[in-house]
């Protein structure tokens, strides 16, 4: 007799829950004031460095009650422990929510665990408390512009000079530089590696301070108007070899780790979509709730939260690997990919949904949610790149979690 296979038990943990249930008491307490607090403006009037003290000002909060760095560890967060399941939870409760964004949302998620992981105790002591803090701002410098979609081609040189670096070349693509004072970067000390066919070997991690003299940032407008990505110069710039982060040549490592956390966290964003698909069926509720009861649109709307679902629930069987000990494989890139083409998605029906009122952009006095719908139409084309590239993704997807064969060199 063929059996059928166990049911999935998708009930949170007494613990879990425990912890769901202190995040929403902390939040009913503590997010009410801060959002009508008159010191930090209205939302429809904060841009710029408005909103980064606002998102200053809410991380502080958030730290003051242990929830800035949740996965950091009592050592260094505040006293809290937390679990994978425990991680997701937070995710989705802050996108339920609608939370303000975090001042330092690289430096907690990604850079910190690497320091935490990699850096020496002087290290974690001078620069852990500045990101949880939410003193300086802190970014991520991978990308450079030779190097196409595969960061392992990275050729900016970190010369060795006695207890010094030297380092040229250039950066691009970097996410808010022009407002950090640190970041992590992965820069190459040894520029033979690429010719002897090694190129993952001779990388380094080095976190580097950008007002360092011969660092030059330039931000980059996109195409929703804003300035968030950042190319970056560097001109016979000396940085002294406490700043590496590992050994020589453990670039690689560290990279992995800090995409690891980057990619994790994918769940993340499908939290935030989740939140996303509610709120624009609400929105055009309100402006053009004729577009609710068109077929087609309605179609789409259950097209997109049934893939959402499928997301969290391919988020959560990584999760449960996790706490199992075992590689989070290849549920994440899958995840990554997922995630990518519904954000991609999710805009595009927004703005549908919206109809007229869709058009209206940022700034303008009749803006639907103050222009976050039809700003998200052209942003959104970033998630093809960020966290790693759609092409780089499906590439690894095929060679090692299908085992696709490979065309013939003569084809």
């Amino acid at each position: 007799m063929v059996g059928y296979p166990s049911p999935v038990d998708f009930a949170l943990a007494p613990e879990d829950e425990a912890f769901r249930d202190e995040l929403r008491a902390w939040l009913d307490k503590h997010l009410p004031p801060f959002l009508e607090a008159e010191s930090l403006g209205d939302d429809a009037s904060l841009s710029g460095e408005a909103s980064q003290r606002r998102r200053q000002a809410w991380q502080r909060k958030l730290n003051e009650g242990g929830w800035a760095a949740i996965h950091w560890g009592p050592e260094y967060a505040n006293g809290r422990t937390i679990n994978a399941m425990q991680r997701l939870i937070y995710s989705e409760v802050m996108a339920e929510y609608r939370t303000p964004g975090m001042f330092n949302t690289n430096g907690i998620w990604q850079i910190g665990p690497m320091i935490i992981a990699w850096g020496t105790e002087e290290q974690k002591a001078q620069w852990l408390p500045s990101i949880l803090g939410a003193d300086e701002h802190w970014c991520q410098g991978f990308s450079e512009p030779d190097a196409g979609n595969d960061l392992a081609n990275l050729r900016t040189l970190a010369a060795s000079d006695g207890d010094d670096y030297v380092v040229n070349g250039s950066k691009i693509w970097i996410s808010s530089a022009h407002l950090a004072t640190w970041g992590l970067f992965l820069l190459r000390t040894d520029p033979t590696a690429i010719e002897r066919g090694k190129k993952h070997e001779g990388i380094t991690a080095f976190i580097l301070n950008l007002h360092t003299p011969g660092i030059e940032v330039r931000p980059i407008r996109d195409m929703a108007g804003e300035e968030l990505f950042n190319e970056i110069f560097f001109t016979d710039v000396r940085i002294p070899a406490a700043w590496r982060l590992g050994e020589e040549g453990q670039g690689w490592m560290v990279a992995m780790g800090t995409l690891g956390y980057e990619r994790v966290g994918i769940a993340s964003q499908i939290s935030i979509l989740s939140a996303d698909l509610r709120a624009m069926v609400e929105a055009a509720r309100s402006v053009n709730p004729g577009a609710l009861e068109d077929p087609s649109l309605r179609d789409r709307i259950a097209k997109v939260w049934t893939e959402i679902e499928l997301a969290r629930l391919l988020s959560l069987r990584a999760l449960s690997k996790i706490m199992k000990g075992e590689k989070n494989w290849p549920e994440v890139p899958f995840a990554k990919l997922s995630w990518s083409s519904m954000a991609q998605t999710l805009a595009e029906l927004a703005v549908d949904l919206l109809g007229p009122a869709g058009l209206l952009g940022r700034g303008g006095p009749d803006a639907v949610d103050r222009g976050k719908w039809t700003r998200l139409y052209a942003f959104q084309r970033y998630s093809t790149i960020g966290g790693g590239s759609t092409e780089i993704q499906k590439n690894i997807i095929a060679d090692r979690a299908i085992a696709m064969p490979g065309r013939s060199r003569t084809s």
